[in-house]
């Protein structure tokens, strides 16, 4: 068996527990060797609707039972998935869906009216509906997906390979176009190897899946079920609906972002005692302000916190900031704290050369977990990896015991709720507005979602135009979470370098003035 393989990992655990219950998602309970069952009959079906082992197929749904049984198809070794950012707009789920050339969509009746708009103009052939529930008769689909796995023979496909493709999921791009990125079945499994020599998986963990399915903040509690817990799905983040969900089921373990736990914290059914359970939270995709930080602190003395810092590209981790870390205290809660076992993170200056601690510049590393490629785009996979290292984009320093701290970004991305919006992308989408001579968009502190995006614009001369038009014109070019907040508009142009280059850090700082940091 090749060690390196996650879902040969999966087999071998599925006889373990074979009888447990470990799947719970509403009325459906399913142990383990139902769960496998499931899986395999989808490798069978993904045959028949002949997707191949290098084949991308996509999914658009609501976290459930059912997706996680795509992921493990996935890596079983019956395609590579393409998890749908929820998102989306129509320009850019057309986009991604024609860029992979995926052909197979499962989706829910909540997302299938999405999918049926781009399915011909996307070039999708197949498209399975997830669950039961009722379709408008104007939205089309091609199969159930629990009919195709009742008529689907259960079937193993021959062992991949470690450098076999698995997932393809999209990110950001800064030329304002998604980019894929394209992550081996070795990325995967040593994820999960870095990831569960930090955090406490094992067989007596209950894992409250809330983070959406499609996102990495997601992947390590994917890939944790070999490890013998029980998942417990919510469709969708719904403060009161967490909380009755880590009450009834005893819930120990789950990963939120920042804004989440704000939202839980000043629900008004929210009683500390009704969240007893947990034994470690696991909050990342954007820093906790510090006054969040406390209170949690406060009111949950024996929780282990645990703040992860990663991105798609690494298959999720890079680094981590340990509960002993947070029960420390002092100026490392302003960390992301200090690398994964198997993972090097350095800091370099423009030219390549290493910075010495207490330096800034660009966070850059060097571990077993990062993608093969972006998909597609050779020449900026190539400006991302230079001399073994990986360059996140993001900017930020070591202090001499190794803690990482964020400054900056060096690719302007903006954090919003977890989500990552790059600026470039909004500029794009706005530049597009005709009264519109001068557009830049920035990340400015908000309570509730840690960034807010706002946008800065100097109109043509004599041309008319409102805050309120702009962001309605973006609203149906971009997704909704990257669509201004706030819109402000200049009769003068906006500061320029010697290069020509937008100063955008003249006009971040009166937001950011006296805060902790630059980066939410």
């Amino acid at each position: 068996m090749k060690e390196l393989i996650y879902g040969q990992h999966l087999l071998e655990r599925t006889e373990w527990y074979a009888d447990k219950v470990g799947f719970i998602d509403g009325a459906y309970r399913g142990t383990y060797a139902q769960h496998m069952d499931r899986v395999l009959r989808l490798c069978g079906a993904m045959r028949e609707l002949g997707v191949k082992k290098d084949d991308r197929f996509a999914v658009m749904a609501l976290n459930s039972h059912q997706f996680l049984e795509l992921y493990h198809a996935a890596y079983l070794g019956s395609g590579v998935i393409n998890p749908l950012n929820l998102r989306l707009a129509l320009p850019e789920l057309e986009y991604i869906l024609k860029d992979s050339g995926t052909k197979v969509c499962f989706v829910d009746p909540f997302f299938s009216g999405m999918i049926d708009q781009v399915r011909k103009a996307a070039g999708i052939e197949k498209v399975v509906l997830i669950g039961e529930g009722k379709m408008p008769p104007e939205v089309k689909f091609d199969l159930r997906m629990e009919e195709l796995i009742a008529s689907a023979s259960p079937r193993l496909p021959p062992e991949p390979e470690e450098n076999d493709p698995v997932v393809l999921m999209y990110t950001g791009g800064t030329t304002g176009l998604p980019k894929g990125v394209y992550l081996e079945q070795r990325a995967e499994m040593l994820n999960l190897m870095h990831a569960t020599s930090v955090w406490p998986f094992n067989d007596d963990q209950v894992f409250l899946h809330q983070t959406p399915m499609f996102h990495a903040a997601s992947m390590t509690g994917l890939l944790g079920v070999p490890l013998g817990g029980t998942s417990i799905f919510v469709p969708v983040f719904n403060a009161g609906d967490v909380m009755n969900a880590i009450e009834q089921h005893k819930v120990t373990m789950t990963v939120m972002v920042p804004t989440m736990i704000s939202m839980v914290l000043d629900h008004p059914e929210f009683k500390a005692e009704r969240l007893a359970s947990l034994r470690s939270l696991t909050y990342g995709a954007s820093p906790m302000q510090l006054p969040l930080l406390e209170k949690v602190q406060r009111l949950f003395p024996t929780l282990d916190l645990f703040q992860g810092y990663g991105m798609t590209e690494a298959a999720a981790v890079i680094s981590v900031l340990t509960p002993r870390d947070h029960r420390q205290g002092g100026d490392i809660l302003k960390s992301a704290g200090r690398s994964v076992p198997g993972a090097r993170i350095c800091i370099q200056d423009e030219s390549g050369a290493l910075l010495e601690a207490g330096e800034t510049g660009e966070v850059c590393v060097r571990t077993g977990n990062i993608m093969r490629e972006y998909w597609k785009k050779p020449e900026e996979t190539e400006a991302a990896f230079r001399d073994g290292w990986y360059h996140t984009g993001d900017a930020g320093y070591l202090n001499e015991q190794g803690y990482l701290f964020l400054v900056d970004r060096v690719k302007d991305m903006i954090v919003t709720g977890g989500e990552n919006v790059y600026s470039s992308e909004v500029e794009n989408a706005l530049a597009k507005h005709p009264a519109v001579a001068q557009v830049a968009v920035i990340g400015i502190p908000d309570d509730k979602w840690g960034e807010a995006v706002h946008a800065v614009v100097v109109p043509y001369p004599g041309a008319k135009v409102t805050a309120e038009e702009l962001i309605a014109h973006a609203r149906g070019l971009i997704a909704g979470y990257k669509v201004p907040k706030s819109v402000e508009l200049r009769a003068t142009p906006l500061p320029l370098s010697g290069a020509m280059k937008v100063l955008k850090r003249e006009l971040r700082a009166p937001f950011w003035q006296g805060r902790d940091r630059n980066v939410g």
